[in-house]
């Protein structure tokens, strides 16, 4: 194994809807462009069958890298709480009281993404990785793609693999092919990503080696009593890849993307849990 080489597990998160909350507070629930570390850890943490109170730090360990297949589009969505109730089974105030007329109906609003399409490299403590693919192939509770209400479509585990980047890099694009040449794909990580495996086209060898900002995405306990999270380096990358990595939609994407599976990955299937 190169030095360059990570093993690790390969994701897949698409659906009609995703929500990766960011600044979300009470009646305002936003959603990020992309994947949170805390929502993904989250996903990891309820298919292991943890409860919310219990440590995460193994977890929160793990480095994830980001592939934005179609980043989707916002949508944004009006939802009313406790319209047209008798007082009693109103919405219960701060005080422990009960919401009477004009203030009986609450409003809330709430951002998704639609139709978009990300792939994940998870990397880290080989132990761990290996617990969380059995946990994936036959997860403790359903997994959801920020919300309950956004569940993953087609395979969410695509399986492990010595050199997980590299096969960030070259797993088949779930998007539409471009006419010609190649095709901008970011990449997002919680480490530097100068070290991704560009194809030879690519320039400027040394982009996403610094960080463009900083997230407040690291979870440091699901507690619902103390959820708390800090701050973490966000690093972003584009590399040119090429129009025919790009498979399409649907059937003809899933039947490309599983060729690729059973010809370079490892599966729980093939390999045992």
């Amino acid at each position: 194994m190169t030095p360059r080489q990570r093993p690790g597990l390969l994701l897949r998160l698409a659906g009609p809807l995703q929500s990766w909350g960011e600044h979300s507070h009470f009646n305002e629930r936003d959603t990020a462009a992309f994947p949170t570390r805390s929502g993904i850890i989250g996903l990891l943490a309820s298919a292991l069958g943890r409860q919310r109170g219990q440590p995460i730090d193994d977890l929160a360990g793990l480095s994830l890298t980001i592939r934005v297949d179609r980043p989707g589009a916002v949508l944004n969505d009006l939802h009313t709480v406790g319209g047209g109730l008798p007082a009693r089974a109103t919405v219960t105030t701060a005080e422990g009281k009960k919401r009477t007329g004009d203030t009986g109906t609450l409003l809330t609003h709430r951002a998704y993404l639609a139709d978009a399409a990300f792939t994940v490299a998870l990397t880290g403590d080989t132990t761990l990785l290996h617990e969380t693919r059995g946990a994936l192939a036959a997860p403790h509770w359903p997994p959801y793609l920020g919300r309950r209400s956004c569940p993953p479509e087609g395979p969410l585990l695509l399986g492990q693999a010595d050199d997980a980047l590299h096969h960030l890099v070259h797993l088949p694009i779930a998007a539409a092919q471009p006419p010609t040449g190649h095709t901008k794909i970011t990449f997002l990580g919680d480490q530097p990503l100068d070290q991704l495996p560009a194809p030879t086209v690519n320039p400027r060898p040394h982009d996403g080696a610094h960080p463009v900002s900083t997230v407040n995405d690291q979870p440091l306990t699901f507690d619902p009593r103390h959820r708390s999270h800090r701050s973490r380096p966000l690093y972003r990358r584009t590399l040119h890849l090429p129009a025919e990595q790009h498979s399409g939609l649907g059937i003809a994407h899933l039947e490309s993307l599983t060729t690729y599976i059973n010809t370079h990955l490892k599966t729980a299937e093939r390999s045992g849990r």
